[in-house]
């Protein structure tokens, strides 16, 4: 699977890693959207299409952009722009952030999905279907 942005460029690639993607049909971990293009698809078919942010990764939110004080970091942390910055979820689950923008003692980091905000276009090769 490739995930191409409206530029060109590949944003993701499972073929580069060699690990396929596993999609789970049906267990809300998808987009209405996204589940509805594969659905049908069977082993060896190859599909592509292009989903609007709201289908795909979703908008990005304002509200998951936060300021934050450097003194909530480790002092020894590189802080720059892309560098991506783990916080602790409600269930101990973790939560990623990338740093947008540093000023100072304030650091913005975006706590939006990586893709959000993006139309993306989806290049499958379905290498398996598992009915269960």
């Amino acid at each position: 699977m490739n995930l191409i942005l409206e530029d060109g460029s590949t944003a993701d690639s499972t073929k580069a890693s060699g690990k396929p993607a596993r999609f789970n049909l049906g267990d809300q971990s998808l987009s209405p959207a996204l589940e509805a293009q594969i659905k049908n698809l069977s082993e060896g078919d190859k599909h592509t299409f292009t989903l609007d942010a709201k289908d795909a990764f979703g908008e990005s939110n304002p509200d998951a952009i936060h300021h934050m004080d450097r003194s909530r970091f480790p002092a020894n942390m590189k802080l720059e722009p892309g560098v991506i910055v783990s916080f602790s979820g409600p269930g101990g689950s973790e939560i990623p952030g990338i740093v947008r923008e540093t000023i100072g003692d304030s650091i913005t980091v975006d706590l939006n999905h990586p893709l959000a905000g993006h139309k993306i276009t989806f290049e499958l090769d379905v290498v398996q279907v598992i009915t269960e």
